[in-house]
């Protein structure tokens, strides 16, 4: 009986490790939006890959700008997390168009890959009567590390351009407004992998020697996850692994608790 409490007691200690694995990937997920004090987000876009506007988790960047033009904004995504960037656009008076518009999303990493969407509209066609057009587009988990030969979503700076596609040429140049706003949750230990990058992929970093530690360091101009980069290090994967290791011990005792008998000899009849 003495046996089967421990057994029992060790059974709920391991649940309840278990069960605080949700609540400590919960606790991991940054705060959706800039509080006021924070910096304001950006009203104005890049015209390029280089001058893109940096821009935050949960900021609505706006910009105004003219049908046709590029425009441009970077965020940071660190592994294990997911982005969904949400956009949209507003035209101008269905009685300047002269017809249908088609809009673009699209998103590069560091390297300028451009990267796919597993859901969302990242074209969406406007009849000349819209008023706006909407555009989402949901990536794949941020890897910690990848083949060099894949396409794999790697820990860095994430390129957002929005433009116009196709329009009558008599459209071109017309005013419009637009907005867009990237959102960076983790996803969780279940999409963790093992292995990290040496350097998150953010162009214009450079590494360079920390001197009081000795070990190497990377500054750069772009902005960075809140809390550094993570790049692997930790997720709530550690926490399923190890209850899964407590639970697989726990097992294996409780069933030699069950079959090794009461430990006692066996009763031998009298006149034997």
């Amino acid at each position: 009986m003495r046996t089967t409490r421990v057994v029992s007691g060790a059974l709920l200690a391991a649940l309840a490790v278990l069960g605080a694995a949700p609540a400590a990937g919960a606790d991991e997920t940054p705060s959706p939006s800039p509080s006021a004090g924070e910096s304001a987000a950006p009203t104005e876009a890049g015209t390029s890959f280089r001058t893109a506007t940096a821009v935050k988790s949960g900021q609505l960047a706006t910009a105004g700008a003219s049908t046709g033009d590029y425009l441009y904004w970077v965020f940071p995504a660190d592994a294990g997390q997911d982005a969904t960037v949400r956009a949209k656009v507003a035209l101008p008076e269905s009685a300047q168009r002269h017809g249908a518009q088609t809009w673009q999303l699209d998103v590069y990493d560091g390297l300028r890959r451009k990267q796919a969407c597993t859901y969302g509209s990242s074209t969406a066609t406007a009849p000349k009567e819209a008023t706006s057009v909407s555009l989402a587009c949901h990536l794949r988990t941020v890897r910690s590390w990848a083949e060099q030969s894949s396409n794999d979503p790697l820990p860095g700076s994430y390129f957002v351009r929005l433009t116009v596609t196709s329009l009558a040429d008599d459209d071109l140049g017309l005013p419009v407004k637009a907005e867009v706003q990237p959102a960076v949750v983790d996803a969780g230990g279940s999409k963790a992998v093992d292995g990290a990058l040496t350097a998150p992929l953010v162009p214009g970093a450079t590494t360079v020697q920390d001197d009081a530690k000795g070990e190497p360091r990377q500054i750069s101009v772009q902005a960075s996850p809140e809390g550094g980069w993570a790049s692997g290090t930790w997720s709530s994967r550690w926490l399923w692994t190890a209850g899964g290791a407590v639970l697989a011990a726990l097992a294996g005792v409780a069933g030699y608790a069950m079959t090794r008998g009461s430990g006692r000899p066996a009763r031998v009849p009298q006149g034997y």
